[in-house]
């Protein structure tokens, strides 16, 4: 088993992920270590949760949830997921597409036929 001091010496190489965005991802693990240590209660997680993914703007969660998803910190990737999926969920395409800067390739006519060739999934 490693000791702490047998970290000092690693480095861990962050090519793509931005000091903002690394100083975010320490922040919510800081968060969560002490909340787990201080035992705080699941309401008081998520309300910070919560807080945390309002105080940032599209581009910077999805820099958050790629940076997450590279060191494998699975809860912020879950939770930053989730709110990107709470933010589509009433959406047109039209605004999804827009949100994403998404070209829609197709001619209305080609949209139109894979709309009938799928139509389960509109029901």
């Amino acid at each position: 088993m490693m000791e702490e001091d047998d970290y000092v010496d690693t480095i861990i190489p962050l090519p793509n992920v931005e000091g903002k965005i690394l100083s975010k991802l320490i922040q919510y693990c800081q968060k969560h270590v002490e909340a787990a240590v201080a035992a705080d209660s699941e309401e008081e997680i998520k309300k910070f949760d919560k807080e945390f993914l309002e105080a940032v703007e599209d581009n910077i969660l999805f820099e958050i949830i790629l940076a997450s998803n590279y060191l494998d910190i699975k809860d912020l990737l879950d939770i930053c997921c989730q709110k990107v999926a709470d933010d589509i969920k009433n959406m047109s395409k039209e605004d999804v597409r827009k949100k994403f800067n998404i070209n829609n390739d197709f001619t209305p006519e080609e949209e139109e036929a894979i709309r009938k060739e799928n139509q389960w999934a509109f029901e």
